[in-house]
């Protein structure tokens, strides 16, 4: 089985092409150079692969709210020509997509597949729009949800991630304020990028799967146990959204469900306080 990974600079990619490499998985880094997903005239006929998993995304919230072209070519466009290239060679597609396709829904339990989408900001909706049109174009397409991902590689497009920034600026300032009214699933690039290998490789039906590591969190919440874990000498002071504006609004709510995946790969999912305690060591702030 050839695996075609789109997008393996990234926190997830950088993260899959390693355990692909511990798992001697035959797996094919697709560079931009190689296909560009900005460019509607790309195409895929020189690449030959049984399995194609789509990390390439627009990931600046606040960004695809100020300009929205960026997102819709790449985070939803770029999808559907991906899937109608898989449709016609014959191979699965995963889509990785984001807990952000929520956040205007009225529940406030860990949210499951079957919940209808609602999302709240430009970045949400190009990405639901990218889900929609992967299952336009393809029958065999695993929509993998990820969430508040945190990895060793960190985000290149936002400059690292949530938990070097509470590091960098609890040793900085002292103090921090951050919201506490936003709830969700953190989640280690690691581990989703394990989870996604296991759908792979199960051979799992078509459809969506919300791979996030175990627990709900608040962002203050997230940042207290980073702040604590890292030992840093730094306060954490709780505020609402409303104290932090923001150019898109983000999801009040957005924790998903992994018990369907866990289901599928035959394991539960780490805890996120364990994800983050390895992630810690791994990076030698433990």
């Amino acid at each position: 089985m050839r695996i075609a990974l789109f997008g393996a600079n990234g926190q997830l990619g950088s993260d899959m092409v390693s355990l692909a490499a511990q798992r001697r998985l035959d797996l094919m880094a697709v560079t931009r150079a190689q296909v560009d997903a900005a460019d509607p005239e790309a195409g895929f006929d020189g690449l030959d692969f049984d399995v194609a998993i789509n990390c390439v995304a627009v990931t600046r919230v606040d960004d695809c709210e100020k300009d929205p072209a960026p997102a819709v070519a790449i985070n939803a466009h770029f999808a559907g020509r991906l899937a109608k290239a898989c449709a016609a060679k014959g191979a699965r597609l995963v889509q990785v997509s984001t807990d952000y396709v929520y956040g205007g829904q009225v529940e406030r339990e860990p949210l499951t597949e079957a919940i209808g989408r609602a999302p709240v900001n430009v970045y949400g909706a190009t990405k639901a729009l990218g889900e929609d049109l992967v299952k336009l174009e393809h029958d065999d397409v695993i929509v993998a949800r990820v969430a508040s991902l945190f990895g060793v590689a960190g985000a290149s497009g936002k400059g690292g991630n949530f938990v070097e920034t509470m590091i960098r600026f609890g040793k900085e300032r002292g103090r921090l304020t951050v919201v506490a009214d936003q709830m969700m699933s953190p989640t280690a690039s690691y581990d989703a990028g394990e989870a996604i290998l296991d759908l792979i490789a199960a051979k799992s039906p078509a459809g969506d799967y919300h791979v996030v590591n175990s627990g709900v969190a608040s962002w203050c919440e997230f940042a207290t146990a980073i702040i604590a874990k890292a030992g840093v000498a730094a306060e954490v002071v709780p505020i609402p959204t409303s104290q932090f504006p923001t150019p898109a609004r983000r999801p009040p709510y957005s924790a998903l469900s992994n018990a369907k995946l866990e289901a599928a790969i035959g394991r539960p999912m780490p805890h996120w306080t364990d994800a983050l305690d390895r992630y810690l060591a791994a990076k030698g702030h433990v």
